[in-house]
């Protein structure tokens, strides 16, 4: 029987999955529940090109739970379920790699809540669920934040009093770990490089974007900092921004700082720039088409991108690739091509063919033979944590 490691990322209002045999990499199952909690909550599973579409009756997380379940007992894989891995957005300075699950880790990540409440109670909330439903099975937790707990003091630190980091844990701790861990290390398979021999800027672009220095397989800096807010131009959220526009905002619309972080978080980047999407692809359209705010805002994103690109090579000291990955990175020729052009002084030169040809699914270089190697690399965070989750709970299995 094949063995397979059930990955699950959960929110508040969803509980992403997938069944993944980590031997042979070969993803089984994926699927979706959404709208938990609402009277419309339902679940989707895609297995062999097949798409099964339910309504829960139980519309929670332990009902979606419950229907994982009973569509892998009527298939006969729940027996095949070794292991559950969950992704779990902030770890703080305690996890600097992916762990095995038990009560103190459990506590730790309650501790972490305050620095991502949005996110750590929903993945409790998850870990919790699959204990219930999978009892006796080993859990392992993965991080977005341990892979840049490699950071040097220069690059997390922020220039306010140390108190407030010592205290208040106020400093960098940068997010998608597991997929520039992931992307850097197939980005150096594909150039026959050793990952421990390499200096790639890796960027993951995405509705949540950042980029990332790796040097030798660790990361040595990164765009996002205490929260997911710092750094690029994203779908929805603005990036880094002076800090005196809370207390201006919070004056100018007779609002709190928390409605300021709203703004900043739902009604900015890409959507506040436009002012008609947040979708990368519906922008690409309407600035073809003439669209001004469409336009400006592509132009912020990849000018903005560049930027944070540039200044990565820093911590690098060289550039021996740059990475696209994520949604955007795989699939919009037209921002790379525009980063690109921009960053001609680093040895990067497009080849448009390449680039276009480049999308869907395709990675590959896009740029030309001699100079400095652009890469499209598709990201895979679900594999990556069914990998730790396998190492992790070999003994077990």
């Amino acid at each position: 029987m094949t063995n397979h490691t059930l990955v699950i990322n959960c929110g508040s209002s969803s509980l992403k999955f997938a069944l993944i045999d980590a031997a042979s990499q070969r993803t089984t199952v994926t699927g979706i529940a959404e709208k938990l909690g609402l009277a419309d909550a339902c679940i989707s599973f895609k297995q062999d090109g097949k798409k099964v579409e339910l309504t829960l009756a139980q519309g929670d997380h332990a009902g979606a739970m419950k229907a994982i379940l009973s569509y892998f007992d009527e298939r006969e894989l729940t027996g095949s379920v070794i292991a559950i891995g969950h992704r779990v957005v902030h770890g703080g300075e305690t996890f600097k790699q992916s762990t095995l699950i038990d009560d103190s880790v459990i506590a730790a990540i309650e501790d972490c809540a305050r620095l991502a409440p949005l996110h750590n109670p929903a993945h409790l909330l998850g870990i919790r669920t699959a204990m219930a439903c999978f009892p006796g099975l080993p859990q392992v937790a993965v991080f977005d934040t341990a892979f840049h707990q490699s950071m040097p003091e220069q690059a997390y630190l922020y220039a306010v009093p140390m108190a407030l980091y010592r205290e208040h844990g106020v400093r960098r701790y940068g997010f998608h770990g597991t997929s520039h861990r992931f992307v850097t290390a197939e980005a150096a398979a594909m150039l026959g490089k050793p990952l421990a021999e390499s200096a790639f800027v890796c960027a993951h672009l995405g509705n949540g974007a950042s980029v990332a220095a790796v040097l030798n397989g660790k990361s040595v800096d990164t765009s996002m900092g205490l929260t997911p807010l710092e750094g690029l131009v994203m779908g929805t959220r603005c990036g880094d921004i002076d800090p005196g526009i809370f207390g201006y905002l919070a004056a100018e619309l007779n609002t709190d700082i928390q409605g300021v972080t709203d703004i900043l978080n739902k009604q900015s980047g890409l959507l506040g720039l436009s002012e008609l999407s947040s979708d990368c692809r519906e922008l690409e359209e309407a600035a073809a088409a003439g669209h001004v705010g469409a336009q400006i805002a592509l132009e912020v994103f990849a000018y903005r991108l560049a930027k944070q690109i540039a200044a990565m090579t820093v911590a690098l000291g060289r550039l021996d690739a740059l990475l696209f990955t994520g949604g955007i990175g795989e699939n919009s020729p037209l921002l790379r091509a525009k980063v690109i052009k921009l960053l001609g002084f680093l040895g990067l030169a497009l080849d448009p063919a390449a680039n276009d040809a480049t999308f869907r699914g395709k990675a590959g270089r896009i740029t030309r033979d001699g100079g400095t190697p652009a890469l499209v690399i598709n990201t895979n965070e679900e594999l990556m944590i069914a990998l730790d989750t396998a190492v992790l709970c070999e003994p077990a299995a």
